[in-house]
């Protein structure tokens, strides 16, 4: 039986081969989602082990938050930059959950990222969720989500305005028009502690939003996690 599904695997790669998420180089059939040469030099940000890290630098001042990190250093036209493409833009909803199970598994350490009550994903408008089909974020979470044993909410927080591009804005400018996108809703049951999961932190103003509405609802104690950082 074993013979027939090699088979029928190699057979079928003739068609549709399976791909490195990053490099576009073919997969052996024990590798997934990314080959090994490009698991083993994935740019690792290791900001989790730091307090006081990059991205926790990004709020201060602006939102409290307990603790924050990202996974991967994003970089143009670097191999991240093909994986996010690749989740975000090519329907590869499940390389999310395979990279969220990595990210978890330098976190289960880490007591910052303990004993949360829920993670919650960044949402997507509910027209841009239609026309992709899934939340990123939201895959990215039900990885961390299967190695922290921690549930996925995608409920509590929404986002109930698009706006346009915000290239050129500044950041105060750029969270201003975002406080009008999020509304999160009183969750069931008690809420104390929170993990807001993204895919990407640029200049952290979505996020920032996030927090707030969360604030607004009395959750104060919010952890961030990301996929990338974009230096």
């Amino acid at each position: 039986m074993n013979v027939l599904k090699r088979y029928l695997v190699d057979f079928s790669s003739l068609f549709f081969p399976r791909l490195c998420s990053s490099c576009r180089t073919d997969l052996t059939p024990q590798e997934h989602f990314l080959c090994i040469s490009c698991l083993y030099n994935l740019p690792v940000t290791d900001f989790h082990l730091h307090e006081g890290n990059t991205i926790e630098k990004i709020f201060w001042g602006r939102v409290k938050v307990k603790a924050a990190s990202a996974f991967l250093f994003f970089r143009q036209k670097g191999k991240v930059q093909h994986m996010m493409h690749q989740l975000k833009y090519h329907g590869n909803a499940e390389l999310g959950v395979f990279l969220g199970k990595l990210y978890g598994q330098s976190l289960v350490s880490q007591e910052a990222y303990k004993n949360a009550d829920l993670l919650i994903p960044v949402p997507l408008h509910p027209q841009k969720h239609k026309k992709r089909g899934y939340n990123q974020s939201e895959k990215i979470a039900e990885g961390l989500s299967s190695v922290l044993n921690i549930p996925v909410n995608n409920t509590i927080l929404k986002r109930i305005k698009q706006i346009g591009s915000q290239v050129g804005k500044s950041r105060i400018d750029r969270v201003e028009s975002l406080k009008e996108c999020f509304l999160a809703d009183c969750p069931e049951g008690k809420t104390d502690k929170v993990i807001l999961i993204d895919d990407t932190i640029t200049t952290g103003s979505t996020l920032e939003a996030c927090v707030l509405a969360l604030n607004n609802i009395g959750i104060e104690n919010i952890c961030i996690l990301s996929l990338a950082y974009a230096e």
